[in-house]
């Protein structure tokens, strides 16, 4: 196919589902995106897919696509308990599960198909209650280990007998080499962007001391306003700080890390995506996989260590074709990544002077009792139930007679 008709390509071009049509024009999708017009045609005819393409370009949609179509299309294997899951999607984040089980909801509307969520830090008895309910396609969360990843690949059935896609902003190199071991003879499609990283985001960057970050940090939200603005941290005892800093400066804002528990985390995205919250500083957890509307600036406090963490997190803004601001503050203490995010993203970033009025001074920090509350103890960790871990028996005794 040529490249003209894969731009021309349409949903109703490919043999699918009325049910899946019909809930994709609810969606008011109808051109498909270059990577869906590149990997649907093959995972359709039941050939495995890697693909690769920038946040924002349709990859769930390819995949969910081909999944539900198969499933419509396949009856279940005769020998398939009835309350066995028939799909799996992996994610790396919880983020990304919830948004790929609400677009399986929307895009799976019509076709009377049972969905779950699942993930890490909530109520894992509930969760294995609903599995064993009975579910067409479930959720994973927190499988981001190779080796987790490969106990699960292999309780499956052999590559040659079931359809596996792989879609991702980047491919390292493990992740590809994965690829290979568990997918059946996979082709790859890697849909190349101009650059690296997105079109019509406006990239800059500052080299504050570490003592200036703080008041940089708020001298920018004040110029640019504060509407909707991610700021970027590498560990959770920085986060707390800068909240701590602005909600002492009088802005409002959330902490979106690993500990925060699975219901507090859609407070926050909820409070966000509406604009009743118009700070949020996150971990890395949040990078990958967020769909949040109108993030006006993404502020990197930290610079990341890992170049692919710098392209995911700049790609939370300037989604749908809208534009953005990154704005990265390179310290004493991660400047060394520079050089490597600029090589990876294949251009220099613009570097702006940092002028008296940019620095806020700031006012003390907000007590702890001041700030939004925050998860304690281990609930809400990455532990694979979410609960605690049971008491160690000393060595040498005898387990309980009932056990």
């Amino acid at each position: 196919m040529s490249e003209n008709q894969l731009k021309q390509l349409t949903f109703s071009d490919f043999n699918l589902p009325t049910v899946l049509l019909q809930a994709l024009a609810d969606m008011n999708f109808t051109q498909c995106t270059p990577i869906q017009a590149q990997t649907l045609p093959l995972a359709l005819a039941g050939q495995d897919v890697a693909g690769q393409a920038q946040t924002g370009t349709g990859k769930t949609a390819a995949f969910l696509i081909a999944l539900f179509n198969r499933l419509l299309s396949q009856p279940p294997a005769s020998s398939r308990r009835a309350n066995q899951p028939r799909a799996i999607v992996i994610a790396p984040t919880r983020e990304l599960a919830v948004q790929i089980h609400k677009d399986a909801v929307a895009i799976g509307k019509y076709a009377g198909m049972k969905l779950g969520l699942v993930y890490g830090g909530t109520g894992y008895e509930s969760q294995r209650q609903q599995l064993e309910e009975g579910d067409e396609a479930d959720r994973m969360f927190d499988l981001g280990f190779i080796k987790d990843i490969r106990f699960m690949l292999r309780r499956m059935p052999g590559p040659t007998e079931r359809l596996t896609m792989l879609f991702s902003a980047t491919l390292s190199y493990r992740v590809t080499e994965l690829a290979y071991e568990h997918m059946n003879n996979p082709i790859p499609i890697r849909i190349e962007p101009e650059q690296v990283t997105a079109e019509r985001v406006r990239e800059s960057v500052f080299y504050p001391a570490k003592e200036e970050k703080i008041p940089l940090l708020l001298g920018l939200l004040k110029a640019h306003g504060a509407t909707r603005t991610m700021v970027f941290v590498n560990t959770k005892r920085v986060a707390d700080r800068v909240q701590a800093y602005l909600v002492g400066n009088g802005y409002d804002c959330g902490v979106l890390s690993g500990d925060v528990p699975q219901k507090q985390r859609e407070r926050l995205l909820q409070r966000f995506s509406t604009g009743d919250l118009p700070v949020l500083v996150a971990t890395d957890v949040a990078a990958r996989g967020l769909h949040i509307p109108d993030v006006s600036h993404v502020i990197n406090y930290d610079l990341p260590q890992d170049c692919e963490d710098y392209v995911h997190r700049i790609g939370r803004t300037a989604r749908a074709g809208a534009s953005g601001d990154a704005i990265s503050f390179a310290c004493d203490e991660y400047a060394f990544s520079m050089m490597d995010i600029e090589e990876y993203i294949g251009h220099r970033i613009p570097v702006e002077q940092i002028s008296e009025d940019l620095l806020v001074k700031p006012a003390p920090p907000a007590p702890r009792e001041h700030r939004p509350r925050r998860p304690s103890g281990p609930r809400g960790g990455n532990t694979r139930a979410g609960t605690k871990k049971p008491r160690r028996r000393p060595r040498g005794s005898k387990p309980p007679q009932n056990a």
